[in-house]
């Protein structure tokens, strides 16, 4: 008997790993599927946030809705990296998660540059109710997606995961204080509107660099 046990060990051992290589290949097919869909969405929610903040002279839901295109690029950066062999590539997660790094990066500047051209310029926001219904709808869906996309990123070890999903949560803060500032500005707080976007900036600044260094968000 001791003999068939000892014998056994490296079977169990083999099916153990085959096992942990099957469910890491489902979470990255879980990974991508979300990805695409949350693409889908995000291009239709930055056009209408973007047609909404223009309208609105909101630089909060303009920021908003260029953080949408900054969120459809990460998607498309994992959608990118977990497809055909790069899957299994140690390389594409490095690069995926630089360019999901630098993703973050490219909408500070602008959303320090529009605050500051609106307060010259004397913009103030107004209510919207396209705005309202896009950053309500996106404050109720974009959590529950930011948290799944984290989880899966610590099972992969994908940073660039994780950082999808931190933007998605991201996305869901903002819609709430880009809320907050349409409502607020009616009761002549107008400052609320761009203090939410230089807000954004700052973290987008700061998740930026944490997605660089590839730290993971655990759950």
């Amino acid at each position: 008997m001791p003999d068939q046990r000892v014998r056994s060990l490296p079977a169990a051992s083999a099916a153990s790993r085959e096992g942990g290589a099957a469910a890491w290949a489902r979470d990255a097919r879980a990974a991508r599927r979300l990805s695409t869909l949350t693409l889908a969405w995000l291009g239709l929610e930055s056009c209408l946030g973007l047609a909404a903040g223009f309208s609105a002279h909101s630089v909060a839901l303009i920021g908003w809705g260029l953080s949408a295109l900054v969120e459809a690029l990460a998607s498309l950066i994992v959608v990118w990296r977990f497809t055909g062999a790069r899957t299994y590539s140690p390389h594409a997660e490095r690069r995926a998660t630089a360019a999901v790094a630098v993703s973050f990066w490219l909408l500070a500047p602008y959303l320090v540059a529009h605050v500051i051209y609106d307060l010259g310029a004397g913009h103030r926001s107004t209510p919207t109710l396209l705005g309202i219904v896009v950053t309500s709808v996106s404050l109720v869906s974009m959590p529950a997606l930011g948290l799944a996309k984290r989880r899966l990123g610590a099972r992969l070890s994908s940073a660039a995961t994780a950082g999808e999903g931190t933007q998605n949560l991201l996305c869901a803060a903002l819609a709430g204080g880009v809320l907050a500032g349409l409502w607020l500005n009616t009761a002549g707080w107008w400052w609320v509107d761009p203090l939410v976007a230089l807000t954004l900036a700052a973290v987008a600044v700061r998740e930026g660099r944490r997605a660089w260094h590839g730290r993971l968000c655990r759950h």
